[in-house]
């Protein structure tokens, strides 16, 4: 490997040749902190020739380079001086603008003007409407890497804007005003063309693909996501050059992935897939384990399987990015109520399951019995008594989505999800833990926290044990206080009872209205022509006091324990 290593200031870096953002480099991923430090680290607090580390490049024709390390600043710093050409011709200060124009766009040696900083992954929002020297001529659909550019961009005008405010306010300079303007904008200018550079010169782009792996740009560290794209797309080569179809694959990933609604991203989605299906292993380790294990030709399988993992794993966490058929609504169910206990361990696992069912290759009852097994292990373990996860529950779920993975047929996959079941059953908290914990829930008007849960549980409740055969919308059902939240006179323990469970229960709208505040055995009488299930406590009651509460709290917790949610 030759390695070229020279001091250089970024005047001489625009002006001696043309880069290239190569298809492995993440997009522009600067936020309003990165953009702040580095305006204020070279502009502000420094004096001239401010050092701002290593610029690594390959050479890819004789005036063209691949840029390997450096990307972040290069485009901080042509967009830059996009702003101050701007601001110069505002100003009426044309001479100057084109000037710092030569620096962004220039004449090859066929005569043809090119960008000196050529990027494909932000194309063409950057060349349209920040590289260019005059208006933009089309509308650009905003991704996320347009929409940092954007952010980044207006950022700096702003920055430049201040300043000419600045001298605009100072009286004292009012009598010279553009001179005063000009110099401000030319002392930003020279400040970043004599920015340093240690600038590191590479002969091709294998090891260009070597040196990546090693060094963090400036403001953010290589991700695991950027390393398994370097990787994947070093051993995927473009078959046209002006066809990327790895480098779309990539995108199509990254955008199932963080084009949703849900805090998904690239880094955790990989680990998931990877402990779906090999050995367990954490982030830290994760693309060494990657490196070892997908072979150059397995490269493009792997990506190909990771495309279609990506939109799986999306599912699981926005199961309504999907369109469900009726037969599957208790599996859209099971995903949508699994993820908001706000617990993640089990996503491989899941991933294995839906990745195993979409494919045709699991029945769907099986399917609906491991999502439902998880998810009332969760409710109990997670939810209710709020345990905390250790590195067991993790690799347990790990070596769960292996098996299912490499289970060839129906009976062996139906062996891996008893297992797993039983498993489950062996780390669940005690009836004792959980009766404890379940007698803390409440839910009044002045303390809702809890209020979700609590009509998770009714609902499963009712619907556990309602065979009226009518079909109830429990999303649109409401929570109902058997005893007032504030009767005509009350106990001294009234307001740490009468938001417990035991006090609860799920009512449709009407009937509430109708419930009101009536006497409970009027309520009683109106809520057994419902078709609300009524549990053994309440039908025996002849009144509703703070002992029946309690009571019907602690046979709630028995039936959800050892019936409801039995794994």
């Amino acid at each position: 490997m030759k390695i070229t290593c020279i001091d250089k200031e970024i005047r001489k870096i625009f002006e001696t040749g043309y880069y290239h953002i190569p298809r492995f480099q993440r997009p522009y991923s600067w936020e309003k902190d990165h953009i702040s430090e580095f305006w204020n680290d070279t502009l502000i607090e420094s004096e001239t020739d401010y050092f701002i580390g290593s610029i690594v490049v390959y050479k890819k024709s004789d005036e063209l380079y691949g840029i390997v390390d450096g990307q972040q600043r290069l485009t901080t710093i042509t967009m830059i001086l996009c702003s101050l050409r701007d601001a110069y011709r505002v100003l009426g200060f044309e001479k100057q603008a084109r000037g710092v124009h030569s620096l962004i766009e220039k004449m090859d040696l066929n005569d043809d003007n090119r960008f000196i900083l050529q990027t494909e992954t932000s194309y063409p929002y950057f060349q349209e409407h920040i590289q260019k020297f005059d208006d933009p001529e089309i509308d650009i659909d905003y991704g996320s890497e347009e929409i940092n550019l954007k952010n980044g961009f207006e950022q700096i005008n702003g920055y430049i804007a201040q300043e000419i405010k600045n001298i605009k306010v100072d009286k004292q300079k009012a009598t010279n005003l553009d001179n005063e303007l000009i110099n401000k904008l030319n002392e930003i200018r020279d400040k970043i063309l004599k920015l340093k550079v240690i600038y590191i010169e590479l002969d091709d782009e294998d090891d260009a693909y070597i040196i990546f792996e090693t060094l963090n740009t400036r403001g953010k560290d290589l991700s695991v996501g950027d390393l398994v794209k370097n990787y994947l797309t070093k051993h995927i080569k473009a078959r046209n050059a002006s066809v990327d179809i790895p480098k779309d694959k990539w995108n199509l990933l990254r955008d199932n992935i963080e084009g949703t609604s849900s805090d998904l991203d690239i880094d955790n989605f990989l680990l998931h897939v990877w402990l779906s299906k090999y050995e367990y292993t954490t982030v830290k380790t994760l693309f060494k384990k990657i490196k070892i294990s997908v072979k150059s030709t397995q490269a493009s399988f792997f990506l190909n399987s990771l495309v279609t993992d990506s939109k799986t794993y999306r599912t699981i966490f926005e199961p309504d990015s999907r369109k469900w058929n009726k037969n599957e609504l208790a599996i859209r169910n099971s995903l949508s109520t699994l993820y908001s206990f706000r617990v993640t361990q089990q996503t491989p696992m899941v991933l294995s399951i839906m990745r195993e069912y979409f494919a045709g290759n699991l029945k769907y009852k099986y399917a609906h019995e491991a999502l439902e097994a998880i998810e009332h292990f969760h409710y109990i373990f997670t939810a209710i008594t709020s345990q905390r996860s250790s590195g067991g529950i993790g690799s347990m779920y790990s070596t769960y989505g292996r098996k299912l993975s490499e289970a060839k047929d129906d009976k062996s996959k139906l062996d891996v999800i008893r297992e797993l079941k039983l498993k489950m059953r062996e780390k669940l908290p005690t009836y004792d833990e959980f009766l404890a914990s379940f007698k803390t829930i409440k839910f009044t008007d002045d303390y809702t926290k809890q209020k979700r849960i609590i009509q998770y549980t009714l609902a499963k409740v009712d619907k556990f044990y309602n065979k009226k055969g009518v079909a109830i919308n429990y999303d649109l059902m409401t929570l109902e206080h058997l005893l007032p939240q504030n009767p005509s006179s009350r106990t001294i323990t009234h307001d740490q009872n009468v938001g417990l469970l035991g006090n609860l229960i799920l009512v449709d709208e009407q009937t509430n209205n109708t419930l009101a505040n009536k006497q409970f055995k009027d309520k009683k009488v109106i809520l057994e022509r419902s078709n609300i299930f009524l549990d053994e406590t309440i039908v025996k009651a002849t009144k509703w006091a703070e002992g029946e509460i309690v009571l019907r709290t602690e046979k709630l917790a028995s039936i959800v324990y050892n019936k409801v949610f039995k794994i």
